[in-house]
């Protein structure tokens, strides 16, 4: 049988019984849009992550835009990011009116180098919006210390790293902001699309909340067709939470068990000419991707694909050399880190529900192809 990189629908159909009650219990209640299963979620999601507050809207692209807007990003303000990423950083940035500002990459981690930021700021900057890339966080210790100490605001990219750890804490201690996805692919995946921003910031909740929903608010008076700001239509339905909760459930087990997938991955990998991740000793690995490096990396993708073995490119191009960002004025061999990494990066088969004969499938294939390409 041939192995996918991801297979959402296995995880759905083992939870068959459970997602079914969840979603009827929905249709029962009458109750679809800023219901009791999303504020419940809310609730969960933030305390599993260390936040305080969570604010649940339509997709990580949302939670992204919303978080910069409710930590006061705009028009005219840059924004310092990564160029190897899904498009969705760089996407928020300009949706908000700022400008993105790329910094290159760590190539050990393939997140947002520290060391790069300092040079990047101007004038102008307002805020930094690292990720935490494959499941790895981003040296937020690092990060923090140069915001705070240049009085800048920080927003964490955490759509591919729920329940991971940073120094033993939750990604939701840091930064101003983070987000997540709850795409279907994700640790934590929906049966659509959804998404949450996360804070311990009293100031950036309220606001967040209010931007969420149009801009409506209390000024003083029913808050129903009452706006305190030009905001979003960006609502969690109650059919996507109520999936999340009966998922988030299992979240703990599902990364335990893609870690234990990594190690074997590790173990069996070690003696290749291929560059395995590198979990960083103040950090815990969710493996949202299991992504290897590899100079002859198409060819291997090719290879396997022949073996029926699936793998993926996260990502193939970094965004400042990507069409609709020309206009920044970023060139071939600005970003080195990341350019490099976009062509040799190569993500093979990683989800909680593969098999231990999948997994030697896998490994085997993968030791065969390099051998032959080596």
């Amino acid at each position: 049988m041939p192995i996918p990189v991801v297979n959402p629908k296995a995880q759905n159909l083992a939870l068959k019984d459970e997602l079914s009650a969840a979603v009827q219990a929905v249709l029962d209640s009458g109750a679809f849009v800023l219901g009791p299963n999303m504020a419940q979620l809310e609730t969960e999601v933030a305390k599993a992550c260390e936040a305080k507050y969570g604010v649940a809207v339509n997709s990580g692209t949302d939670a992204l835009v919303i978080a910069l807007a409710a930590c006061g990003v705009g028009p005219g303000d840059e924004v310092i990011t990564t160029p190897f990423t899904f498009v969705a950083t760089t996407e928020a940035i300009m949706i908000v009116g700022a400008k993105p500002i790329y910094a290159d990459i760590d190539p050990t981690d393939f997140n947002l180098d520290p060391a790069q930021i300092e040079s990047k700021i101007t004038p102008r900057t307002r805020a930094i919006l690292p990720v935490h890339l494959y499941g790895q966080c981003a040296n937020a210790t690092a990060i923090n210390e140069i915001a705070a100490r240049r009085g800048l605001k920080v927003i964490y990219d955490g759509a591919q790293a729920i329940g991971s750890l940073h120094d033993g804490r939750g990604i939701g201690v840091y930064g101003d902001a983070s987000t997540l996805s709850f795409y279907p692919t994700k640790n934590l995946g929906a049966c659509g699309d959804g998404g949450m921003v996360l804070t311990n910031s009293d100031s950036v909740y309220k606001l967040a909340k209010s931007l969420r929903f149009h801009g409506q608010g209390d000024i003083g008076r029913d808050s129903t067709y009452t706006y305190e700001h030009v905001g979003y239509c960006t609502r969690l339905d109650e059919f996507q939470a109520a999936v999340l909760r009966v998922k988030l459930a299992h979240l703990c087990e599902w990364n335990e068990a893609r870690r234990a997938i990594a190690d074997r991955y590790i173990e069996a990998f070690k003696d290749l000419p291929i560059a395995l991740p590198v979990p960083k000793p103040e950090n815990s690995h969710i493996y949202h991707q299991f992504t290897i490096r590899f100079a002859k990396r198409n060819e291997l993708a090719a290879k396997l694909t022949e073996r029926g073995i699936g793998s993926k490119v996260f990502y193939p191009s970094p965004l400042h050399l990507e069409f609709a960002y020309r206009p920044l004025g970023y060139k071939p061999g600005d970003m080195p880190e990341s350019e490099k990494a976009a062509a040799e990066v190569l993500s093979l088969p990683m989800f909680p529900e593969l098999s231990a004969a999948d997994v030697e499938q896998v490994i085997t294939a993968v030791r065969e192809c390099v051998s032959e390409l080596a």
